[in-house]
């Protein structure tokens, strides 16, 4: 297996190259069909990996997430980064914790958002100041570990640009890689976001928005966040109410697994 400063080099380069789509697998199979279909580096999805244990987001621990991304990274060669939702902490030390567990499970790279699970968006000093703590947890390391800073505004129900471009500039001066405000719904705003600041912006991928104009609009980085799981997950829906009728039919899907899971 590829090792981790490796893996983490490759990660960090792809950040200075063409823009990129990072898929988010939900298990370590999804990784593995990610890998075998020409995805250069994989993103775990805290809403995916949490419908694998029956869970809604937001409903898994640091200690499950944790055995996710030691699942992930021995699954395939490929750069894992993690989505730590707010680091399962409030508290700046708690946030460092969660980056430094997580490398010792093998990631590379890991996002911290500036939103409390207990329902509010952080003042701007102390998500700033999780933010620090984070890197300085990733600057410890022993190799490039890519740290994503989330400006959460637009998926919790306060859509105010300014103060998300105020938000990821703060980030950006604090040191953060990679700068993310998930729900940015235009390809104007996109723009703006990227615009405003000089660090490579990752973009959630919506379904009325091409790759063409994402990158067009200045984006570097591209995820899908719970995407895939949840049109895995609508598949399965749809095949298990023709078998509950009577219709088998479905049951006819076959994958191309040796070739996937390279045996």
């Amino acid at each position: 297996m590829t090792d981790q400063a490796t893996r983490a080099a490759r990660f960090a380069s792809l950040h200075d190259g063409p823009p990129f789509v990072l898929p988010n697998p939900w298990d370590a199979g999804s990784a593995r069909v990610l890998g075998a279909l020409g995805f250069e580096a994989l993103a775990t999805t805290s809403s995916g990996f949490a419908f694998t244990l029956g869970r809604l987001d937001g409903g898994v621990t640091l200690a499950e997430t944790v055995e996710h991304v030691g699942r992930l990274v021995d699954a395939t060669d490929l750069p894992v980064s993690v989505d730590l939702e707010n680091g399962y902490d409030a508290r700046p030390a708690g946030v460092a914790e969660a980056i430094a567990r997580v490398a010792d499970a093998g990631a590379v790279g890991g996002s911290i958002e500036d939103y409390d699970p207990s329902g509010f968006i952080y003042p701007l000093p102390q998500a700033v100041e999780r933010v620090a703590a984070a890197l300085e947890a990733a600057r410890a390391l022993p190799f490039p570990f890519t740290l994503t800073a989330r400006a959460e505004n637009h998926i919790r129900g306060n859509p105010d640009l300014v103060d998300t471009v105020v938000r990821l500039r703060a980030f950006e001066e604090a040191g953060a890689d990679v700068l993310y405000a998930p729900g940015l719904r235009t390809g104007e705003e996109i723009r703006a976001v990227c615009e405003a600041v000089t660090s490579p912006v990752n973009v959630l991928a919506l379904p009325d928005l091409s790759l063409a104009e994402v990158v067009a609009a200045g984006a570097q980085r591209i995820s899908v966040g719970g995407g895939l799981t949840w049109v895995a997950a609508s598949a399965m829906a749809d095949a298990a109410r023709a078998v509950r009728d009577g219709d088998f039919s479905p049951l006819a899907a076959r994958l191309p697994l040796a070739e996937w899971f390279g045996s």
